[in-house]
């Protein structure tokens, strides 16, 4: 096991707050996939159906990462491999895709993730699932450089997606979370959001995720979800591609507001619980718990970490 850093009990606590942000997202954006539910948030961000709200794999798989860097500080990809593995088989209704089924029931079954992922994913996956689980890795990395936290979040995508543009995706959306973090003191400044595709870009590699955010940072924020939509997607192929660069563009919109975040993430539809728990880590980061709707956390299924 890797020594501890010095401030591991400091990087814990942001990552805990990343995984609320996350979390209360996916389990609300799941909710919404009801039509009575998407509509009530629209007309009311508060007149939610009352909770518990049971969150997904997005929010499963977030734990395990959070798991192996409290255990580690730093992403061990057996180990992580493992944890998904068993948090999969303690629930395995929790949402998980038919591709992730098989992997998980593989790898639990003794099978190295490094074969499974490539008999079950050919190429390997390019799904959104290596970035809806990111932000507790974006939060514990925080304050490191940015090419380290581009490191550990290809670590830890790479366990189930080998595909570039599954890694790309978990890279932006790691680094979008420790831009919010670090520049949390001005997250209501329209440069400082704006930054944010300034430094995403910076460190995303080349192919469809990167060119779907260049897309992205020019869209004027003025602009209405159902027009932003069409011209870059809402997850609705279940892609990296087609849902990192709206999560991006609503996350950088509404850096400093959080309520705000998710409700126009779930009118966008696509993905919802995905896209929101993306958003979710994302903007907590910036906005603090305090920004997170007490009621929502309430509502939330409570966590067990």
């Amino acid at each position: 096991m890797n020594t501890l850093p010095p401030d591991h009990t400091g990087r814990m606590a942001r990552a805990a707050l990343a995984l609320d942000g996350l979390s209360v997202g996916d389990a609300l954006g799941e909710t919404c996939f009801r039509t009575h539910n998407w509509e009530a948030v629209q007309e009311d961000p508060r007149a939610t159906t009352r909770g518990p709200w049971p969150f997904t794999d997005d929010t499963v798989m977030a734990l395990g990462i959070y798991e192996v860097l409290y255990e580690y500080g730093t992403i061990d990809q057996d180990r992580l491999a493992r944890v998904f593995a068993a948090r999969y088989k303690a629930q395995p209704w929790r949402g998980y895709g038919a591709g992730a089924h098989r992997l998980l029931d593989q790898i639990g079954n003794g099978i190295d993730w490094r074969n499974a992922a490539e008999c079950v994913f050919p190429g390997g996956s390019y799904g959104n699932g290596s970035a809806m689980r990111i932000a507790p890795l974006a939060a514990y990395f925080a304050e490191a450089d940015y090419s380290e936290i581009a490191h550990q979040a290809r670590l830890s995508a790479g366990v189930t997606h080998a595909h570039a543009e599954g890694l790309a995706g978990a890279v932006a959306t790691a680094i979008a979370g420790a831009y919010a973090w670090r520049n949390r003191d001005r997250r209501a400044d329209e440069t400082v959001k704006r930054g944010l595709f300034d430094e995403v870009l910076a460190h995303t590699p080349r192919g469809d995720v990167k060119k779907g955010i260049e897309h992205a940072a020019l869209l004027d924020f003025s602009l209405s979800i159902e027009t932003v939509v069409p011209l870059i997607g809402n997850g609705r192929r279940i892609s990296c591609q087609d849902t990192v660069p709206f999560c991006l563009w609503v996350a950088a919109n509404h850096l400093d507001d959080y309520q705000t975040a998710i409700v126009r993430t779930i009118r966008g539809g696509g993905d919802i619980d995905t896209n929101a728990a993306i958003v979710g880590g994302i903007v907590a980061l910036a906005t603090g718990r305090e920004g997170v709707p007490r009621d929502w956390l309430a509502d939330r299924e409570e966590l067990v970490i």
